[in-house]
């Protein structure tokens, strides 16, 4: 399985970006995409998550401002960062869960790929 996380920037507050996460190398179907985010010297944290179908669920840091989006047959997921903080600075990765039978998942994790707001 590779997956490849790219998109990551230096914008300025306020600003925009848009990551992407792909997946490919492997014949199952994606069941749903997480994207997390790891500051320096903090825990990581879930972003969001987002279904085959679409439906998505996001977490409070990520409500309003960000959104997700997934193509399940090219097995790539989006995430469009708006409204950009300092605090948003951290590296941004994906957790890619395939459905290997009905009810039997496997998950893999991307690289990351490096967001810093500053001015």
């Amino acid at each position: 399985v590779q997956i490849v996380v790219s998109g990551g920037d230096l914008v300025q507050p306020g600003g925009s970006l848009s990551l992407s996460c792909a997946a490919s190398g492997i014949s199952f179907s994606i069941y749903a995409i997480s994207w997390y985010r790891q500051a320096p010297e903090k825990q990581r944290e879930l972003v969001g998550r987002i279904g085959r179908d679409g439906s998505a669920n996001y977490e409070d840091i990520a409500k309003g401002r960000f959104t997700m989006s997934i193509d399940g047959d090219a097995g790539t997921s989006y995430l469009q960062l708006t409204g950009l903080r300092r605090e948003d600075t951290a590296s941004y990765t994906c957790n890619v869960e395939f459905e290997i039978v009905p009810g039997l998942r496997s998950a893999y994790w991307g690289p990351g790929t490096q967001v810093t707001v500053s001015s």
